[in-house]
């Protein structure tokens, strides 16, 4: 390795360690990203205002075409979910049908159907956690284990595993193996099924020692959420900005279960139907000519069925509380508000990952990721991981994961005979686990809106977010190594 190897690597080492103090520190990534790609440019001699316009702004524009549809309707949908009510009446519905004697649970199932539906992390956050501080106050279970119970619900299985969810840690990998949200069904509930039930005998193995200890809720009062701090410092960890949350306005009461569960379904079902049925039967050859990209069907299919079913559920949604959604341009506007600052933060760490890519000493890294026993599915795992602990985000890790390898992955697949499904899951369900780590903007929002500090609840956290997801993972390496994608 050449000297200017080593200060090429430096570069991208010191870059990478500068953005996860700033990003820690609740600078905005628009400032952050390109301020840290630059300076590993400089490191390596490359161009700087080349990097910048040629390089770096590219990858944010690919980021940004692909993905700002599913940003713009998913918090759309979260924010009319949340002012109708009918996000607070699924937790109720829950909580009111399991009780006090399974307060961990019915919180965990709330957040999972909610996050599964498509509700975003941060909307469901806010308003599970009020009936999650009631229920676990009469139940007398300690308050710092609710941080680790709706992140059980909301941070693990639904937002990686379970197929058909359509989080951005599910969309991502599509158009780089030409995939589905629905790719390795099996092997994803199977996965899910570790996460879920290792997180449960967790937190459930902690309440019972808290009661031993003869320990109770806690202090009656805990800092209230901080709407503002929780934008500074999720910026890049999700898609919605929760300083939008405020905004609009909330019903004061809210549907019936059944009509509250009503347009998560039709999330499902249209998700679904447009997958096996409704786009494979579509004349879609026009796509190959170049005014349409010259590409295949595969290549978007994934988006647009999530599309269609956010959409969809968005407009039954508006029917069945138009008379609760009482400023309907409001909550819309918050909405679409809330999809901004999320796709461009995010999007500003692809055109992080597309310079370092470009850096002629990237491929000493690039080699010594792929370079990893065990094949591509471990070596995928060992890039999306390494990513998710740079960043705090699961989709920025997976973003720069795929922009920079997803090619070389797919082509490593392929001589393999490995199902792209197979890849896709499994990349998915790697950027989760070590982006959980305690200076993800996720982790802090969660602590925030809860009032509990990293002291208190990270240790319960870190379990079931880091290690319940990382023995889904291994499981899913197991059986797709063994068994294939199914």
């Amino acid at each position: 390795m050449s000297t200017g190897d080593l200060i090429g690597l430096l570069g991208i080492l010191l870059a990478v360690g500068l953005l996860i103090g700033l990003a820690f520190r609740g600078f905005s990534l628009l400032l952050a990203a390109p301020a840290v790609a630059l300076l590993a440019v400089a490191f390596s001699g490359g161009p700087l205002l080349a990097s910048l316009t040629q390089t770096f702004m590219p990858g944010v524009g690919r980021f940004i075409v692909q993905f700002f549809p599913i940003f713009l309707l998913g918090a759309v949908f979260g924010k009319l979910m949340d002012d109708s009510g009918a996000a607070r009446s699924i937790a109720r519905g829950f909580t009111d049908r399991l009780g006090s004697g399974r307060a961990v649970l019915a919180v965990v199932l709330a957040c999972a159907l909610l996050t599964y539906g498509g509700v975003s992390l941060f909307v469901v956050s806010f308003a599970v956690f009020p009936i999650a501080d009631a229920l676990f106050r009469q139940a007398n279970i300690p308050h710092r284990l609710i941080p680790a119970t709706i992140a059980l619900g909301a941070f693990t299985f639904t937002m990686t595993a379970l197929p058909g969810t359509p989080a951005i840690q599910n969309a991502i990998p599509m158009p780089h193996f030409g995939t589905t949200l629905f790719a390795a069904p099996g092997i994803g509930i199977l996965a899910a099924l570790v996460m879920l039930g290792f997180g449960i005998w967790w937190l459930k193995r902690a309440e019972n020692l808290a009661r031993r200890d003869g320990e109770g809720y806690g202090p009656d009062s805990h800092p209230a959420a901080d709407p503002e701090l929780s934008s500074e410092r999720a910026v890049n960890a999700d898609a919605f900005d929760p300083a939008e949350l405020p905004h609009g306005h909330h019903a004061p009461e809210g549907p019936s279960f059944l009509l509250a569960v009503l347009p998560i379904l039709v999330v499902l079902a249209v998700n679904l139907l447009m997958t096996w049925v409704v786009l494979p039967r579509m004349d879609t050859a026009f796509l190959a000519e170049p005014r349409w990209g010259g590409i295949s069907l595969a290549a978007v299919s994934g988006i647009w069925s999530v599309m269609t079913a956010l959409l969809a559920a968005t407009l039954v949604l508006i029917l069945v509380n138009r008379s609760r959604l009482t400023e309907l341009r409001k909550s819309l506007d918050a909405g679409a508000n809330a999809s901004v600052l999320p796709v461009f933060n995010t999007a500003s760490l692809a055109g992080f990952g597309a310079v370092v890519a470009a850096l002629p000493v990237f491929v000493i890294v690039r080699d010594g990721l792929l370079a990893v026993p065990g094949g591509p599915l471990v070596s995928l795992s060992v890039a999306a991981s390494t990513m998710g602990v740079i960043t705090g985000s699961a989709s920025a890790a997976l973003t720069i994961t795929l922009d920079a390898f997803g090619e070389t992955f797919a082509q490593m697949a392929t001589v393999a005979g490995i199902d792209p499904a197979l890849m896709h899951r499994i990349a998915s369900l790697a950027c989760g686990p070590l982006s959980m780590l305690p200076h993800s903007g996720a982790i802090v929002t969660l602590l925030a809106i809860c009032g509990a500090t990293q002291k208190q609840s990270y240790a319960h956290i870190g379990v079931v977010t880091v290690i319940g997801p990382l023995l889904g993972l291994i499981t899913a390496i197991l059986l797709g190594s063994l068994f294939g994608a199914f």
